[in-house]
């Protein structure tokens, strides 16, 4: 058996920490470099807004469902009011993308169709975050975020 001397001892902590201190800026790279990024450019400005939107939205009353159906490879999305009657949009823009990376972000087109409206999309197992901007006739700015699980 060999003897453990001091210029070993420190051979074998100078490896140890530089794995450990390796690993860690690896990890720190791809935490940042799949970062989707920020929600709002400046959060104070979105806040001074905030609550007057929140308020004009709720009083719309609207509820939004979506659905995937795999086969058809289409997304619907349901507007309904507060009496459950279908909505007409004014607008509508969807983002479809993951919740911790950009890179499969993706923003369909929507029809609207027997109440719904619905895009061709195609989207892999697991899953989806989608972000919802529309305007009312009137208008009145609504978002939500929804979740939603492709099964295999």
């Amino acid at each position: 058996m060999r003897e453990l001397t001091g210029p070993k001892v420190l051979a074998i902590a100078v490896a140890s920490f530089g794995l450990i201190i390796a690993v860690n800026f690896y990890m720190a790279f791809q935490a940042i470099s799949t970062f989707p990024g920020l929600e709002v450019d400046n959060s104070y400005v979105a806040s001074q807004s905030f609550d007057t939107d929140r308020k004009a939205q709720q009083a719309l009353g609207w509820t939004v469902t979506p659905r995937y159906d795999a086969e058809t490879r289409q997304m619907h999305l349901s507007f309904v009011d507060a009496v459950g009657a279908p909505v007409t949009l004014g607008d509508l823009s969807v983002l479809i993308g993951r919740s911790t990376e950009a890179a499969d972000d993706i923003r369909p087109v929507f029809r609207q169709a027997k109440g719904d409206y619905l895009a061709p999309v195609d989207l892999a197992m697991g899953k989806w975050t989608i972000h919802v901007t529309a305007h009312s006739a009137q208008g009145v700015l609504f978002q939500q975020r929804l979740g939603i699980w492709v099964k295999g």
